[in-house]
């Protein structure tokens, strides 16, 4: 899980990208293609072809950060790309629960208590 501080924007990547790119790469297609900073300490996902791997790049002040995962079993769930090179805001909250599998888009509460007390 990630810990996103507060005023810090997470921004999803729509489409596809090659996850063999890394931090510079990654940095120059936010710049490039997203048309954002990557130096601005927000947070940037993107995701493979096959839904398996994810990778976050943020600038923690000093230096640039990638975090990755790759996922055992399913995929990441992401949104089908309307706009070529575009991106979308999640939430912190958002975020936490694509980096664990779950469909963000319409999370299910599973349990609901019975009664009070």
């Amino acid at each position: 899980m990630m810990i996103v501080p507060a005023g810090v924007k997470v921004h999803l990547a729509l489409g596809v990208t090659d996850m063999r790119k890394g931090m510079d790469g990654l940095a120059a297609l936010v710049q490039e293609h997203l048309r954002k900073d990557p130096f601005s300490g927000h947070l940037f996902a993107f995701r493979g072809r096959n839904a398996s791997m994810l990778k976050v790049l943020f600038w923690d002040g000093n230096g640039l950060c990638l975090f990755t995962k790759r996922i055992d079993q399913g995929g990441f769930v992401w949104p089908r790309m309307v706009d070529p090179g575009g991106t979308i805001a999640l939430s912190p909250a958002q975020l936490a629960m694509l980096i664990e599998g779950i469909d963000w888009r319409s999370p299910e509460r599973v349990w609901r208590p019975a009664k009070v007390g």
